[in-house]
């Protein structure tokens, strides 16, 4: 007996590790998520199957939380078509659920804000077993500083200090939040907005560590923000990771 085939719009959550990637986007040159992704898709039907990304990741940057939307021709539950998928993907990739969504959604348009979490372990010795996933600063950090200092960065505010529109010359984002927290020897610097600039959130945490560090004073990051100052550089990429992108 033939199965008719459906046309399903599905919402993957997915989960990467970017070391080895050139970011989350198709490139002309150099391994993507997105390309991957793609390539397994193709198997289920013999055609492209296009993908529409909910975040943009930089090369050498994680997911937890990635989502992509697509449309897909299938005749059975998406719980079986998640565990053939990963069957089909290369280890640094997992789906971590499908679900079906209503045919004008879209993983970017139709999100509401995306969270990314940055990670420094702070200690005198270099853990080589944490080098691929944390940023790593030798000297004592001040973490009271670092919270007072990115409370400044909360707002709707234009945040050409830390970075440039990806598409568009609107620098304007509304930053929900903006935390420090530290456990033992690791931090994390966690952020929340609606949409961000190309390598916004890799400047903010380089600025937060000179405020860390004592070269930048707490107060001085409104001066950052006005452009009355210069920022930090961008942190590496490899501390970062788009934890989840929420949706109404």
């Amino acid at each position: 007996m033939h199965c008719e085939l459906n046309i399903v719009h599905c919402l993957a959550v997915l989960a990467y590790d970017g070391t080895d990637f050139q970011g989350f986007q198709i490139q002309k040159n150099g391994r993507s998520v997105q390309q991957e992704l793609e390539h397994a898709l193709y198997d289920f039907g013999k055609a492209r199957v296009k993908t529409v990304g909910g975040g943009r990741t930089d090369a050498g940057v994680h997911a937890q939380g990635q989502t992509a939307s697509f449309e897909l021709e299938w005749s059975r539950d998406l719980e079986t078509f998640k565990r053939a998928l990963n069957a089909k993907l290369p280890n640094d990739i997992f789906v971590r659920r499908v679900t079906e969504v209503d045919t004008k959604f879209s993983a970017r348009y139709s999100a509401t804000s995306r969270v990314y979490t940055y990670r420094v372990w702070n200690q005198s010795e270099r853990d080589v077993f944490r080098t691929r996933y944390a940023h790593w600063i030798p000297e004592r950090l001040d973490v009271t500083a670092m919270q007072r200092a990115a409370q400044q960065l909360v707002g709707e505010k234009d945040f050409s200090a830390f970075g440039t529109p990806p598409q568009g010359n609107n620098p304007v984002r509304n930053l929900m939040r903006a935390e420090v927290e530290c456990v033992g020897d690791e931090m994390s610097l966690t952020f929340e907005a609606n949409a961000f600039l190309y390598r916004m959130v890799r400047r903010m945490v380089g600025t937060l560590l000179l405020v860390g560090r004592g070269i930048l004073a707490p107060d001085e990051m409104e001066n950052v923000i006005q452009r009355k100052r210069r920022s930090g550089f961008s942190a590496p990429p490899q501390g970062l990771t788009l934890m989840e992108i929420k949706y109404a």
